[in-house]
């Protein structure tokens, strides 16, 4: 008993932590356990949090923490509110990092702040300035780009108007690393 109950438990703290979809597979892998106990821990988390503000949402084949349906209102509230305040500092930093690198994970953009920007990049998700795309190299990780809304907020046509973007582009280019060679030894 004690092991299923800490199996829910850290499903539970990976959901709140990464606070997007998360594959069954990834918590089979990460959790070391079967999948058949994984959706068994699942079920009975969501029965539990039926009682609770939050409910799981189980779609293809992913799960995430969601808002109760009954406290809708509430939230609506919320988003209003918050989207009527000013972006601030976070919210424009990471904006930024967003606009002049592409396509950019969670992590990198956290990397480049040094700080958690959860907060920050949901405040422009549901402002509609960012989206989130999975990877089309590594369908786990979520990329997050520009918005046609982020040209018109910033009042720009084209992403390249962006001061001094170009130069930007030029830094940030990868170059590739020259391929290995195989060394073949003489015997």
């Amino acid at each position: 008993m004690k092991k299923e109950a800490e199996l829910l438990q850290k499903i539970e703290a990976i959901l709140f932590y990464l606070a997007e979809p998360v594959k069954i597979s990834f918590l089979v892998k990460t959790l070391e356990v079967s999948k058949e106990e994984i959706l068994a821990a699942v079920g009975e988390l969501g029965t539990q949090l039926e009682k609770r503000g939050v409910r799981i949402i189980y779609h293809n084949d992913e799960i995430t923490l969601a808002t109760a349906p009954e406290f809708s209102d509430l939230i609506e509230k919320i988003i209003k509110e918050e989207r009527e305040k000013d972006l601030g500092r976070s919210g424009i930093e990471t904006l930024s990092i967003v606009a002049y690198k592409g396509a950019v994970s969670k992590k990198e953009i956290e990397y480049i702040r040094g700080v958690n920007s959860q907060y920050a990049l949901r405040n422009l998700l549901l402002r509609g300035l960012v989206e989130k795309k999975t990877s089309q190299g590594d369908e786990r990780m979520i990329l997050y780009s520009i918005t046609g809304d982020t040209l018109r907020y910033l009042g720009l046509s084209h992403i390249s108007e962006l001061p001094e973007y170009e130069e930007s582009q030029k830094h940030l280019e990868i170059t590739p690393e020259p391929e290995e060679t195989e060394s073949t030894e003489i015997e």
